[in-house]
């Protein structure tokens, strides 16, 4: 299965909605396999209405086509804050950011990497991760997902106050 020209597939079936096939994941199994959508909604979050109208359009779209053999179930989902990347324009996107990657084979003995992205020329992405730069094709990621900053989205744990409530004097 061409799995970017089935998400390509799917973002024409959703225009009509406003809504882009990020891209999708397929997870097979002896019992049944899953099939991810990951979907964007330029300049606005994807809201569950969203994720029910682009499930009833795919779904109706996959009973007709049958591009994929078997059983599977279809989900349809947000991207969240550890957005999935698919392509080398979506990297691109977030040059400065860091990612997770896991490469399908080891770059200088190593299948996960984690820093961030300096650059992307055509399909070639650098990565800067412990203190290096490590340079591979975008076919080589078998998945990458950003790294949330949780201290800029204001979910890091404030210290507390030596165990007293604030403007509580001491006691002597």
């Amino acid at each position: 299965m061409d799995t970017q020209a089935l998400a390509q597939r799917f973002t024409d079936v959703l225009a009509d909605l406003q809504l882009e096939c990020l891209g999708i994941e397929f997870s097979p199994s002896q019992g049944q396999s899953t099939l991810r959508v990951y979907l964007d909604a330029e300049g606005r979050e994807v809201t569950l209405d969203d994720c029910e109208s682009a499930s009833r359009e795919l779904s109706a779209m996959l009973d007709v086509e049958d591009p994929i053999p078997g059983h599977y179930v279809l989900e349809v989902s947000s991207p969240g804050i550890d957005r999935p990347l698919f392509t080398a324009a979506q990297f691109a996107k977030v040059v400065g950011q860091e990612v997770k990657v896991l490469l399908k084979a080891p770059l200088e003995g190593r299948r996960r990497l984690r820093g961030k992205v300096a650059s992307v020329e055509g399909d070639l992405i650098a990565l800067e991760a412990e203190g290096k730069v490590f340079e591979f094709a975008h076919d080589a990621a078998e998945s990458a997902r950003i790294v949330p900053d949780w201290a800029a989205l204001g979910y890091v744990p404030q210290p507390k106050l030596g165990g007293r409530k604030p403007g509580k004097k001491a006691s002597k």
